[in-house]
């Protein structure tokens, strides 16, 4: 279903730095007009709501817009302006006839939800936040919804961050967020709208295949496919179970997704072999102490050289990018994009890099390696091997 309305008001959340990405995405995915980028929220417009919403994947939480405002105090006299503000300035009804166009067909009596999330010091507690939105909303809801704590209908957000306060309706639920595909999650497992924002970095041909040499759980390789489903992709890890989890996941695509168990510092892969590698190596708690990250990443970036092409690319998630960039440095590659980005309130990078079309100076090819014998695959993968 769809409803064709002049510039229905929406707005997204993502990961914190990956604002510009995601707005771009929404352009073009939904021929929509931005207005705003803030911090982790993209404003937007939109003529036609319809299921194409649901497709973006740069983006954890879609809302249509009731209300914003940048014009806070940290005072408790904000309680009484954001009652007004939901009074006063936003079209309950039309937001709750736009919501039924593209959310599934209640069942039963209508329900709602009611939400309130503080971030950032102010005069005021979340609960008395929550009360000031409910008397804003008295005579806005029809008497005949029944309120749920969950599995709601419909549900009415308040966000305030700082001086930021933003109301809407959602329109997503959690499987945007987590995605259908995770049925199998790991420690320190990467967030799908990061993995498809380092997938969409990659500017990858339809037909090209992607390889991510420590692929986890498997969700950079689950966001390829999930764009281009017959795309050829490759992952391994040297985690057993990792490679198992990854074989779950993946199953949502394909019957026997192509993943070995190796270590990503001699991948049994040949020289020039690959085009383009996108990975997220462990960092932080996840590598140990700091002085091992720095000659963990000179073996990364020393084996992804010897297998990239010339003019391959690479696309990294890490926590210290000039740990990375050294090594990087020394072989020549290029860095063509680096995106700062927050996750779990601790920074991290995007870093994309080329290899040179020819070696550099000072560089030296390294000894090509032997692909491996089938039996070195898993048992689900009889009869095949990377190279194939």
């Amino acid at each position: 279903m769809s409803a064709d309305h002049d510039d229905v008001p929406c707005f997204a959340l993502t990961v914190p730095g990956l604002e510009k990405l995601a707005a771009a995405e929404i352009e073009q995915r939904l021929d929509a007009s931005v207005k705003r980028t803030e911090s982790g929220l993209v404003v937007f417009r939109c003529e036609t709501l319809d299921r194409r919403l649901f497709r973006l994947r740069l983006v954890e939480d879609l809302y249509l817009l009731a209300w914003g405002s940048d014009a806070l105090t940290y005072r408790s006299s904000d309680l009484k302006l954001i009652t007004q503000w939901t009074r006063r300035e936003a079209d309950w009804e039309k937001l709750f006839r736009l919501h039924r166009t593209v959310t599934p067909k209640l069942r039963g009596k209508p329900s709602y939800h009611l939400v309130a999330q503080m971030r950032g010091e102010h005069g005021y507690r979340r609960v008395d936040l929550r009360e000031a939105l409910v008397a804003g909303l008295r005579g806005k809801i029809p008497d005949s919804w029944v309120y749920r704590d969950e599995g709601a209908a419909v549900e009415i957000w308040l966000r305030i961050e700082g001086r930021r306060a933003i109301c809407g309706l959602r329109l997503t639920d959690d499987r945007m967020r987590h995605r259908q595909y995770k049925d199998e999650h790991l420690p320190a497992s990467l967030r799908p709208v990061v993995a498809a924002t380092m997938v969409r970095l990659a500017r990858l041909e339809p037909t090209e295949r992607l390889v991510d040499p420590l692929c986890g759980a498997g969700t950079i390789l689950a966001e390829r496919l999930a764009e281009e489903r017959a795309a050829p992709v490759l992952g391994g890890d040297c985690d057993r179970q990792a490679v198992r989890a990854a074989l779950i996941n993946l199953r949502h695509f394909r019957d026997e997704p192509l993943l070995v168990r190796w270590d990503a510092t001699e991948l049994p892969l040949a020289n020039g072999s690959v085009t383009c590698l996108v990975s997220n190596p462990p960092f932080g708690k996840q590598i140990g102490a700091a002085d091992e990250l720095g000659p963990f990443y000179h073996e990364l970036v020393e084996e992804f050289d010897r297998v990239l092409a010339p003019g391959g690319r690479a696309v990294v998630l890490v926590g210290d990018d000039l740990a990375f960039q050294k090594p990087a440095a020394r072989r020549a590659w290029m860095q063509e994009e680096r995106v700062r980005l927050r996750l779990l309130g601790q920074p991290c990078f995007i870093l994309c890099f080329r290899k040179p079309t020819t070696p550099s100076a000072g560089t030296s090819a390294r000894p090509d390696r032997t692909p491996p014998s089938r039996s070195a695959a898993p048992a689900s993968h009889r009869g095949r091997h990377p190279s194939e």
